[in-house]
């Protein structure tokens, strides 16, 4: 039953982030296949019949009038002002997570290209954690139920195609946020000399949400606690210690042939500063 509790969880995630499609397995460089828990999406590295139960440690949502939700409500009135600025075109294209596109999320604060050409053990990391960090903001997710900004104040949305499943997906805490979150810390242990620059865009990733209005302060806030203890969990497991190791030779390999990153950092300079 707890099984299918959280498949069920997890596929209304994945209605939520429209990660559909890419239906065929994943191998891995050892050529080994990966099985997908739903559409598009591989199986994690953290046992299915045992999520992190996030409803224990983050703090309960935030309730009508109390200083917290009216906190949230003056950074969510903020962020509409932000609404077709490029702030609001890279909050865009962070809300989707569909792979390919998802890996380019941190290319520019690397400084390298991840795609499955060029790192494919990297590439391969970051699909199967994406399971493990979502699915753990599910315990305080199902647990609240939280609206989402845009039910409250009736504002436009990042991505409108997305607001009739985004409504029955609960809003604290972030989900994006746990795996943008995650994918930072991740990323900051393999390329150390990155950290600033790779926490930085993982703090960014997180405020898209608040910047699409699907979000609020406090979900985004309990997202990276989330993440990060996703990411503590995945420590004790082996698979993904060994899958690290093999990421952390790839990486320091690449950076001996010098690759530029094909993707136009541009915009995510204006908006987040240098990524040097």
């Amino acid at each position: 039953m707890l099984q299918h509790h959280v498949l069920t969880t997890l596929t209304l995630l994945l209605l939520a982030v429209g990660l559909t499609g890419c239906t065929s397995m994943a191998p891995t460089e050892s050529k080994q296949e990966i099985p997908e828990i739903a559409p598009g999406v591989l199986m994690g590295y953290t046992p299915m019949d045992d999520p992190m139960l996030s409803k224990v440690f983050v703090l309960p949502a935030p309730v009508p009038g109390s200083p917290r939700q009216v906190m949230d409500e003056a950074v969510a009135e903020e962020m509409l002002a932000l609404r077709g600025t490029p702030r609001w075109v890279l909050a865009t294209r962070d809300a989707h997570l569909r792979f390919p596109d998802a890996a380019d999320t941190f290319t520019c604060a690397l400084g390298l290209p991840i795609t499955q050409a060029d790192t494919p053990e990297l590439y391969m990391l970051l699909r199967r954690t994406l399971a493990d960090l979502g699915l753990a903001a599910y315990s305080a997710k199902n647990a609240y139920q939280r609206e989402r900004p845009f039910m409250v104040n009736g504002q436009p949305i990042c991505t409108p195609e997305e607001e009739t499943m985004l409504r029955g997906d609960g809003s604290y805490p972030s989900g994006h946020t746990a795996i943008g979150w995650g994918w930072a810390l991740i990323l900051s242990e393999l390329a150390p000399d990155r950290a600033e620059a790779l926490l930085n865009r993982g703090r960014a990733y997180g405020e898209s949400r608040n910047v699409c209005n699907v979000h609020w302060r406090s979900d985004v806030d309990a997202g990276r606690l989330v993440g990060a203890a996703a990411v503590a969990r995945l420590h004790t497991n082996e698979a993904f210690l060994t899958a690290m190791s093999a990421a952390r030779t790839e990486i320091v390999r690449l950076r001996e042939k010098t690759p530029v990153p094909e993707l136009d950092c541009a915009l995510e300079v204006q908006v987040l500063g240098a990524t040097e």
